[in-house]
């Protein structure tokens, strides 16, 4: 479903050239329970952006389901990013003035679903996270899982193609974590393809397969291994 193929990334700083990714070549399959894990400054969330459609590389190819990521214009990312990838982020990303239903809804209004039909797919996203008794909460009222949960049902309510969660368990408690883990395997159980972004090892353990990042390079196993 996801094909990069000799994917870098690097800035300029001054006369500098600072590489932070370097030639990654990946696929992704449909269906799949990935994690990518790395260190601080490994690269992965540079990676996570340009897998999201957030960044582009500076060379390389990504395909998604074969279409070429890296020559459309912004308002076509856009539309990627709405139609085929789900966001799950560490902080949550609610906005606090509007209930988990009108939080979970956002995406489907940019889709331009009328509004019957926002709240039907919205709850049922809320009911497939367990929080339907939840739906008139605003984000202030709820825990730090069940806000979780909530971006959790934002994310999968547009039926995306994949969801890319970034260290999703990070901000909460290791109980709540091994709960919104769970909730990850049942929707991939289900068909759901994710990709989970984390430096936690155990973590990264609920995954299907592990792949890791340091310095801008992918490895099948630890790089302290390859290296050794």
């Amino acid at each position: 479903m996801i094909r990069l193929k000799n994917l870098s990334k690097s800035y300029n700083l001054g006369k500098e050239e600072i590489p932070i990714l370097k030639r990654i070549s990946l696929d992704v399959e449909e269906g799949e329970f990935l994690a990518i894990m790395g260190p601080s400054g490994s690269g992965k969330s540079t990676l996570m952006n340009i897998l999201g459609c957030l960044d582009l590389p500076s060379s390389g190819d990504y395909e998604l389901e074969s279409m070429n990521m890296l020559t459309g214009h912004a308002n076509k990312l856009a539309e990627i990013r709405n139609q085929f990838i789900g966001f799950v982020f560490q902080s949550f990303h609610l906005l606090p003035r509007l209930t988990a239903l009108q939080n979970v809804e956002l995406p489907l209004i940019y889709s331009g679903l009328k509004k019957k039909e926002r709240k039907e797919r919205a709850m049922d996203a809320l009911k497939k996270v367990g929080l339907e008794d939840r739906a008139s909460f605003r984000p202030p009222q709820l825990s730090g899982g069940q806000r979780q949960r909530v971006a959790i049902a934002r994310a999968i309510v547009n039926k995306p193609k994949f969801i890319l969660a970034d260290e999703p368990t990070g901000a909460l408690d290791t109980k709540t974590g091994e709960q919104i883990l769970s909730l990850f395997k049942k929707l991939n159980g289900e068909g759901v393809t994710i990709i989970m972004i984390t430096h936690d090892e155990e973590v990264a353990k609920k995954a299907d397969r592990i792949i890791y990042i340091r310095d801008g390079e992918l490895f099948k196993e630890r790089s302290e291994d390859v290296h050794a």
